[in-house]
């Protein structure tokens, strides 16, 4: 598979576990991964998925717009950016977002991220 649609793959199964049950997450994340939200630095993937279930809202719908990434580290690694919409239960208008993530190539050579910046735009959920 070429990283264009490796990358894509992930960023599809990472949002749509997102979406429908975020500490399903924690498959995604290792013990030395890293999430970086809205300046708030959160490390390991339990913490992480602590962090991201403990956000003001319980459902959400991501609308993703671009996915873009390159290789990048170690073989199979990549660097993903990804830009769209947050569609929050019960409200009207959706929110911008973007990521950048940090995937790499775990033991079981499935992918998991390493690291990840979230910046929501027009909100903030701290």
């Amino acid at each position: 598979m070429d990283p264009d649609q490796l990358a894509k793959a992930f960023v599809e199964h990472y949002y749509s576990t997102f979406d429908a049950n975020r500490a399903g997450l924690v498959s995604l994340y290792q013990d030395e991964s890293m999430l970086t939200f809205e300046g708030q630095k959160t490390q390991g993937s339990q913490n992480i998925v602590a962090k991201l279930t403990s956000l003001p809202f319980q459902q959400c719908q991501h609308g993703i717009t671009t996915v873009d990434c390159q290789p990048s580290g170690p073989a199979g690694g990549m660097l993903v950016f990804v830009s769209g919409n947050l569609q929050l239960a019960g409200e009207q208008h959706a929110l911008k977002f973007s990521q950048g993530l940090v995937a790499l190539l775990g033991e079981s050579r499935a992918l998991f991220c390493r690291s990840s910046l979230i910046a929501v735009h027009s909100s903030s959920f701290k």
